[in-house]
């Protein structure tokens, strides 16, 4: 199923265009921009910007001193409504977090994992990732650890509705569908809660309909298993890090405090994965392989990912992302061992080609990092804009080197280009490009 956004209301969704000023004025046709862009009483020009998981978080807000230097500038993440109870729970772990961005997708990465493993009676990755997939199909529906233990140790099937959502995984080890949330910047440069709206992307009709092997009769082992993860401690994603370690952290609370798994409390080895300009991943999953883990939950850069992920399968131990969102994975030659509780790019740009669209958009400019990610991301939120309706050419991309010293030639280009929308697809970089973007008057700076 695909849905529209669910906005709360409709004063809502029209405080939602984002003003931001470009090159020209006056009553002046600047070309490119539609209807959207619209003029102020001033007759500049209006200008929506966007972003994406890789950016839309608070700790974006933090780079900007001036009020309203993002005010009004709307994104997509993968998120679901994770309830105060949740949220609460994770502020016990870790009470200085700002986002909760993946800390879902990480908790029902350990959580999945764990039943897999309880299930095939085994902490053998090469045994139990047969029973990843089958944890979120088929079964009788549970939504936490202790609830899906007990169907298990009762000879029934499991059927793991997460946090993140009903993740339904298809063949390939991934959401069929998923939830989405439409955030907005406030004139704090922090995120609007209020605004916060809740979208799916995806169809469950294309989870797998292999519910996986019999279950191994319930039993204890001598042999725990053991938990490592590569999340962002360091690089420029680690601003997801805090809530991602929090979920990693607090699943393995939860499901020691019903018993563990086979009897045995879960052992957790945390690791930093660093970012792409750097072996701080790889030298990380060298100390988790050494210290015997059968599954690593990360990393959340998918290029990161695409960095060990040879090494850590051919290892015969899981890697279980819950932020890889690059296509590439899809058809992967991982041995069955790779799985991720994130939904892949072609989800996400559905949800952010959506809203683009209902917010009235007849021209886009889209500058994304040039990565798996980023070019991912990008490619697919272009061909869900023209199936969308929007001719090739009222739609320009452009990548860029998130190492660079300035953006100002990308940043030209969309002041020339003056389209009604302006779509960011980084990371921590975006901060540059977005005062960038305010310096030449075509970014959220109000």
């Amino acid at each position: 199923m695909r849905t529209g956004i669910l906005a709360r209301n409709a004063a809502v969704a029209a405080a939602a265009l984002l003003v931001l000023t470009a090159c020209g004025g006056g009553g002046e046709d600047t070309g490119g921009g539609g209807d959207a862009a619209g003029e102020t009483g001033g007759g500049e020009r209006q200008v929506n910007v966007y972003g994406t998981d890789g950016n839309m978080g608070n700790a974006l807000g933090e780079s900007f001193t001036a009020p309203g230097s993002l005010a009004g500038m709307k994104g997509t993440t993968p998120l679901t409504d994770l309830g105060s109870e949740f949220t609460d729970r994770l502020r016990e772990i870790d009470p200085n977090l700002q986002d909760y961005n993946y800390a879902g997708e990480t908790y029902d990465a350990v959580i999945v994992t764990a039943l897999a493993a309880q299930a095939a009676g085994t902490n053998d990755a090469n045994v139990f990732k047969a029973f990843v997939n089958g944890m979120t199909v088929g079964g009788e529906a549970c939504t936490d650890f202790a609830a899906c233990l007990e169907i298990i140790n009762n000879g029934g099937n499991v059927d793991y509705n997460g946090i993140s959502g009903p993740l339904s995984f298809t063949d390939a080890g991934e959401p069929a569908e998923a939830s989405f949330g439409i955030l907005q910047f406030g004139e704090d440069n922090q995120l609007d809660e209020d605004a916060t709206d809740f979208v799916l992307a995806g169809d469950s009709a294309n989870a797998t309909s292999d519910e996986g092997p019999a279950y191994a009769a319930p039993g204890a082992t001598s042999e725990p298993l053991v938990i490592g993860t590569l999340l962002p401690l360091t690089g420029n994603l680690a601003f997801l890090g805090p809530p991602e370690v929090a979920g990693a952290r607090l699943a393995v609370n939860d499901i020691n405090a019903a018993g563990g798994v086979l009897g045995q409390p879960v052992q957790l080895i945390e690791g930093d994965s660093g970012d792409a300009s750097t072996d701080t991943a790889t030298q990380t999953v060298d100390r988790l392989l050494q210290g015997g883990v059968n599954a690593i939950i990360g990393a959340a850069s998918s290029g990161v990912s695409l960095t060990v992920i040879d090494r850590i399968t051919g290892s015969g131990v899981v890697q279980f992302s819950p932020a890889n969102t690059s296509d590439q994975f899809t058809d992967y030659n991982d041995n069955g061992l790779y799985f991720r509780t994130a939904p892949p790019d072609v989800l996400q740009a559905r949800a952010l080609s959506d809203l683009i669209i209902n917010d009235g958009n007849n021209t886009v400019g889209i500058m994304a990092l040039n990565d798996p990610y980023g070019t991912g991301l990008m490619e697919n939120t272009r061909e869900n804009l023209i199936a969308a309706g929007l001719a090739e050419d009222s739609i320009q991309t452009l990548t860029y080197d998130p190492q660079a010293a300035n953006y100002d030639a990308e940043i030209q280009q969309m002041v020339d280009f003056a389209p009604d929308a302006v779509v960011v697809i980084g990371f921590e970089e975006s901060a540059r490009i977005i005062e960038s973007l305010n310096s030449q008057g075509i970014g959220p700076q109000r």
